[in-house]
């Protein structure tokens, strides 16, 4: 199973479903409505363009967001398991608004163009929507990729009049991106100066490939959010998280955020099986903060 599959309670089919999903698509838009709206409230005016990204593997689609004018830090947001789409791009445009200019790429060009627009009627029961996803994710998952995909984003970053190369680069990643953050980190230890999981998946695992054990080749600021049904089920996760990086002289802060469930920084994600939203504003906005005071400290 998958670190997402993992972390999604089970979904029934009851015949009140559709009220659910009216529900959810509310809540998706207002949190869409609510990140618009917090970036505008930033009072950056900030640019968007697709681009194309030319790696050792083929040519990744993203979208590059930054702010009208000047040059800024860099930052790369690792998107979760649905990838490059509306909800990823609000995000990115929100963080561009606070000064920076943003990359997000389709981390799933090995397989396809962006695949998704909208997770939120995504179910993770549904064996045709998981026939989809397992290939994507095995695709940026697999050995050594992320490390190459990382290089040539931060490539692609540095190339662009929009960056100020004498500024460290930030990462932030959510749920399979957490471990995407935590490979960019160790694998540009002398670029990256800040990187941010929340709701990470596959952090500490008993491989000797396990991301958590790459701390000492890390010299970026980090942070780990944590949801709560996650540490439930890895409840060990997060000591070893402050194990490893604290032995690497490595700062980084782990927070659980109790209540949380898994991607509930992530205003499109699918509803819960009782029909309650998975995206939590209250914690998201407390994530958000905790997001950009990291940059502003780290990235100076």
């Amino acid at each position: 199973m998958t670190e997402e599959q993992k972390n999604q309670p089970k979904q029934d089919t009851q015949p009140g479903d559709i009220a659910r999903r009216d529900f959810v698509a509310l809540s998706v838009a207002a949190g869409l409505a609510a990140t618009s709206g917090s970036a505008a409230a930033a009072g950056l005016d900030v640019v968007e363009t697709d681009v194309e990204i030319k790696t050792p593997d083929g040519t990744c689609d993203a979208a590059f967001i930054h702010p009208k004018t000047g040059s800024h830090p860099g930052v790369l947001i690792w998107p979760d398991a649905f990838g490059l789409r509306p909800a990823m791009r609000d995000m990115a445009k929100r963080i561009a608004a606070e000064g920076y200019s943003v990359l997000v790429p389709n981390p799933f060009y090995r397989v396809s163009k962006a695949p998704f627009t909208d997770a939120s009627n995504f179910s993770f029961q549904n064996q045709a929507d998981m026939a989809k996803l397992r290939p994507l994710m095995a695709s940026v998952n697999a050995p050594g990729n992320g490390e190459k995909d990382a290089v040539a984003y931060v490539a692609f970053l540095d190339a662009q009049k929009e960056v100020n190369k004498a500024k460290k680069i930030g990462t932030q990643g959510y749920c399979m991106g957490g471990a995407l953050v935590v490979k960019t980190a160790a694998a540009l230890p002398d670029r990256i100066g800040a990187g941010a999981s929340f709701h990470g998946g596959g952090l500490v695992t008993d491989k000797p490939d396990s991301p958590h054990l790459l701390a000492p080749k890390i010299k970026a600021r980090m942070y780990f959010g944590v949801a709560a049904n996650d540490d439930a089920r890895q409840p060990d996760a997060k000591d070893k998280l402050k194990e490893a990086f604290a032995a690497a002289k490595v700062p980084a802060e782990v927070e659980v955020y109790p209540g949380a469930l898994h991607g509930w920084c992530v205003p499109d994600m699918p509803v819960q099986g009782d029909g309650k939203p998975t995206y939590n504003k209250p914690d998201a906005e407390r994530a958000w903060g905790k997001l950009v005071a990291l940059y502003k400290a780290a990235l100076a």
